[in-house]
């Protein structure tokens, strides 16, 4: 993001969670979302609760960005789905890296029961906590640039309890960072974490990244974030992630891209590039 400023890719990934929290046969419950959004995004997500444009607004959205909004909501239902096997399986600790205007700690049942930490540029969590007023016990917030600051003491200093079951979030983030970014973090997140733990990160396919791999209707997406001032640097191949990620403690569980994911869910894919990927790894 451009220093400064919060974060346009999340302030739209709210949208695209405030629309799908209006849509009858929602994946998911998102009251939160709408709140985080400036007045011109706030005026589409309002249109979009109108019975006559409530299927209209996502079609434009689709029609001009082919890919963000679908492959958002099956995102968010793949990670709703795996934090809350792994609350319901006994983790202790919620780290939601790159938070942005997630709303997981808020909405999640039983969330309230973890200590929850919320890492993030602090320009952006100016304006989440902004939103939200008096933040819940359980959530602590933590301002952190992933490219430059020191991850584990943030954490530490914000008392996160190293070597207990803990859930790592990572969406959205390692797509925008450096490959030794990213390699810390990974590091960081096993050797920070207990057994029983685990790691999940959304990413975009390398093949994407060095112009190797030819994904029908990406162009519209990767020119928008990089319009955005966050353009896509960094990028896994899928058939070298579970070396990289067992070279570093963790063993993957799942790797889908979030087209499968929509088919898995019920929905169309059509139209959605098959770049952005949700892999899910457990230590």
């Amino acid at each position: 993001m451009r220093e400064g400023r919060r974060s346009r890719t999340a302030e739209y990934m709210a949208l695209f969670r405030a629309l799908e929290d209006g849509r009858p046969g929602r994946l998911f419950a998102d009251p939160l979302a709408a709140s985080f959004l400036g007045p011109p995004l706030q005026q589409v997500a309002a249109a979009a609760r109108l019975p006559l444009l409530r299927a209209l607004v996502p079609w434009v959205i689709d029609r001009r960005y082919p890919g963000p909004r679908p492959s958002a909501v099956a995102r968010t239902k793949v990670l709703d789905d795996a934090v809350t096997a792994a609350i319901d399986g006994g983790v202790e600790q919620l780290v939601i890296l790159g938070a942005g205007y997630d709303s997981r700690a808020y909405r999640l049942p039983g969330a309230d029961r973890l200590r929850v930490f919320e890492v993030d540029h602090p320009d952006t969590q100016v304006v989440k906590r902004r939103v939200l007023g008096t933040s819940p016990a359980h959530v602590r917030f933590v301002a952190v640039d992933f490219d430059r600051d020191d991850l584990a003491g943030a954490l530490d200093a914000a008392g996160f309890r190293p070597g207990r079951p803990t859930f790592v979030l990572w969406e959205g983030v390692a797509s925008y960072l450096t490959p030794e970014a990213v390699d810390a973090t990974v590091r960081w997140a096993h050797d920070a974490t207990g057994t029983g733990s685990d790691l999940a990160l959304t990413y975009v396919h390398h093949g994407l990244i060095d112009g190797t791999v030819h994904f029908p209707h990406a162009r519209p997406w990767v020119d928008s974030v990089a319009a955005a001032g966050e353009p896509f640097v960094f990028g896994f191949d899928p058939a070298e992630l579970p070396t990289y990620l067992r070279e570093r403690g963790w063993t993957l569980r799942e790797d889908l891209s979030t087209t499968e994911a929509l088919t898995r869910h019920g929905l169309d894919p059509s139209g959605v590039p098959a770049f952005y990927r949700i892999a899910l790894a457990h230590h």
